[in-house]
């Protein structure tokens, strides 16, 4: 029964890598931590890391099938890149050290806080500037990809969640910001991933599957889901109206932040 839920899981997030620049992360660490609810406080922990790899996987290949005059924008972007690798290394880091309870309840609060920020701050639901600029802005100042890493990394949450508010407010419509949270996301979430994957200690699952603090069974029927989904969805784009796009991703930040609460230690 959880290999079915985690696979059905893998389709949302799937369709969320491609429609929100998710790469998994809201959609995944609650699932993971219910599947792997046996191992009580560190459920959050193995969750977050799990997350973290499957959004390596699904963020590298929805970047890979992103057409090159999207990611234009990012042209010139190597120092922001750098920094939210660094900033996903010390998240990750950080995820180690920390209380399982302090994980869990801060990915409650931020994603929280984040669905207030777009629902009544100005410039989300309905951007300022042009609607399609012919040369779309630079996502981020490369100052900030050490803090978006770091928190990114450190739970789980991938970096939509900051990236795509940000380039929404700089004018671009939700298909391209949601596409260049993609590349961003893979470029903090490979240095975690590879650290969770290096973890020496982790706890013990009934089915010895955790390498590291990684759930690979959870991680694979996730990506066996997700990856035909983000395939299908690159070739066929749905067209979804702009605004309505934009509710969609708030709706969804609602549902993973009572899921999340209703399953806290």
């Amino acid at each position: 029964m959880d290999l079915l839920v985690l696979l059905g899981v893998g389709l949302l997030t799937g369709t969320t890598t491609v429609l929100f620049g998710f790469g998994g992360g809201f959609a995944t660490v609650p699932v993971v931590v219910w599947a792997d609810s046996a191992l009580g406080g560190d459920a959050t922990r193995v969750a977050v890391a799990t997350s973290v790899v499957v959004m390596v996987v699904n963020a590298g290949f929805a970047t890979a099938v992103t057409p090159r005059r999207t990611l234009a924008a990012l042209r010139g972007g190597g120092p922001l890149l750098l920094l939210l690798a660094a900033g996903g290394a010390a998240g990750a880091l950080a995820t180690r050290l920390a209380p399982a309870a302090l994980t869990h309840w801060a990915f409650v609060a931020y994603t929280a806080v984040t669905l207030a920020d777009v629902l009544l701050r100005p410039g989300f639901l309905r951007p300022r500037g042009q609607a399609e600029p012919s040369v779309p802005p630079r996502p981020l100042p490369a100052l900030v990809g050490a803090p978006v890493g770091a928190v990114a990394a450190f739970l789980g949450v991938g970096g939509s969640v900051m990236t795509v508010p940000a380039m929404r407010r700089a004018g671009l419509p939700m298909r391209v910001a949601a596409a260049l949270a993609n590349p961003l996301t893979l470029a903090l979430s490979l240095p975690a991933a590879t650290l969770h994957l290096a973890t020496a200690t982790a706890p013990a699952l009934p089915d010895g599957a955790l390498v590291g603090l990684v759930d690979l069974r959870a991680a694979t029927a996730l990506l066996l889901g997700a990856l035909p989904v983000i395939a299908l969805l690159r070739r066929h784009p749905p067209r979804i109206p702009d605004r309505v796009h934009a509710w969609a991703y708030a709706g969804l930040l609602g549902v993973v932040v009572a899921a999340m609460a209703l399953s806290g230690p």
